[in-house]
């Protein structure tokens, strides 16, 4: 199954750099209305089955016109909201404590499931909710699934879960607003990405670090991993 993880459009939060995570949370700037938009286009060669969005009002927005110009419902799912920021919600994206959030989130990649957000969710409880709907999706039988979800969300899922990429490579790449990591795989077999925000990744025992840019011809992968 090809399965691709959208990050949700632009919102007011976003523009101010708050750990913003908590529902139904805010809609979409005028920004992050055009780039929803822009899905439907940047999205126009993939055969998408099946559209999920998180219980979180951004997502579902996000979703909507990509929704409406394949004919598709979209599944609502609390399962791929963003990681619950608990005691540290609404703080400063510059501050510490978001600093300990981020830190947490990649900590579960890297195998500490344990290890809980203040006041909120632990990595074994993120990454089992996160799995069912990626579970639900994948029984469906559909070639292609997009899931709007969130950016820590998806950065931490991809990294404790694909075959080819680590965490100092989802640390280091950040998702802008509407950037989508394609996987390919399944839930028993397990995932690998094959682009994450538009950049080939290299197929896991192809040679390279994990979640190094594969180099297009003609360039020089250092570039190549330098544009990403």
């Amino acid at each position: 199954m090809r399965l691709l993880l959208v990050r949700h459009g632009q919102t007011p939060t976003n523009v101010h750099h708050l750990l913003d995570t908590a529902v139904p949370g805010p809609g979409l700037t005028d920004l992050g209305g055009r780039q929803a938009a822009a899905l439907v286009d940047a999205l126009a060669d993939e055969d998408i089955g099946a559209l999920y969005a998180s219980t979180l009002v951004r997502t579902q927005l996000t979703a909507a016109p990509l929704a409406a110009a394949r004919g598709l419902d979209v599944l609502v799912r609390e399962g791929i909201r963003e990681v619950f920021a608990g005691d540290l919600e609404m703080q400063p994206g510059d501050s510490e404590q978001a600093a300990r959030y981020m830190r947490t989130v990649f900590a579960w990649a890297e195998g500490d499931p344990d290890l809980r957000i203040p006041g909120g969710e632990s990595g074994a409880e993120f990454l089992a909710r996160y799995d069912r709907v990626v579970a639900e999706a994948a029984a469906g039988g559909h070639a292609t699934v997009a899931l709007v979800s969130h950016g820590a969300a998806i950065r931490s899922w991809a990294a404790a879960r694909a075959r080819n990429i680590d965490v100092p490579y989802a640390a280091a790449h950040r998702l802008a607003n509407t950037g989508t990591v394609v996987l390919e795989g399944d839930p028993a077999a397990g995932w690998q990405v094959l682009t994450w925000a538009g950049a080939t990744v290299r197929p896991a025992g192809e040679g390279g670090p994990a979640g190094e840019p594969a180099p297009q011809s003609g360039e020089d992968p250092a570039a190549g991993a330098r544009a990403t």
